[in-house]
């Protein structure tokens, strides 16, 4: 993938994302599903003191901390529901594309508000409901092999879905939009953003298949502000 090869100036979010971290001097951050760990190096870069990356898939881990040269940056296997583990606490918390693989959005925001620092921020990005919904994550063609229309479907059915992915079968945990910001607000945290992130202008102009992209939203950003402790 091109956010694999090229990292953050890749990933078509990357424009809007970065417009919500906040100030990363000092700071401890801890990173859900790190994945290759460009947000860790990316931390790091703007005056981040400690990063922990976290995720599940042993090869990303592997790649992470081959790519990374930072006293500062640590990997961890370990799952998102384990974080409470670290017996940390940090100032920010991020996770790019990674919440859509866990069950529980509620269990991890009560867990993120339980790490973090009062006033701390947790930002993230997910696939957008929309996208997930119907499952499959494929438009529906013509006969031409045109795109025709996005599907939605089993919206309200927070459930498993199966896609396919590089040729793979991946397993993701559909959620709707109210599932994302319910769990923000009852677990202590203010919400501060929200986006639903189109492709950056350069790479419109550069890809027509990316306009495509313009017909319905793929992925939500969000960042939010621990305000108080988690409810019990």
């Amino acid at each position: 993938m091109t956010r694999s090869k090229k990292g953050l100036e890749g990933a078509g979010e990357w424009h809007e994302l970065k417009k919500l971290l906040p100030d990363f001097t000092g700071k401890k951050v801890l990173d859900l599903g790190c994945g290759y760990g460009w947000h860790c190096r990316y931390a790091v870069e703007q005056g981040a003191e400690k990063v922990i990356g976290i995720d599940l898939s042993e090869r990303m881990i592997e790649r992470a901390q081959a790519m990374t040269d930072s006293s500062k940056i640590s990997y961890l296997l370990m799952s998102m529901e384990e974080i409470d583990t670290l017996n940390e606490t940090f100032d920010i918390v991020i996770s790019s594309l990674a919440l859509h693989y866990v069950s529980s959005f509620d269990t991890i925001a009560k867990k993120v508000n339980d790490c973090l620092k009062p006033n701390g921020d947790f930002i993230f990005s997910s696939e957008h409901p929309i996208f997930s919904a119907q499952g499959t994550q494929e438009w529906i063609y013509d006969q031409n092999g045109q795109p025709l229309y996005w599907p939605v479907d089993r919206y309200f059915d927070e459930s498993i879905r199966e896609t396919s992915f590089l040729g793979e079968q991946v397993l993701k945990y559909h959620k709707t939009l109210t599932t994302y910001i319910n769990g923000l607000l009852i677990n202590g945290f203010q919400l501060t953003h929200l986006i639903e992130p189109m492709p950056a202008p350069e790479m419109l102009a550069a890809n027509t298949e990316m306009r495509d992209e313009l017909r319905r939203p793929m992925m939500l950003i969000v960042s939010a502000k621990k305000t108080t402790n988690q409810t019990n």
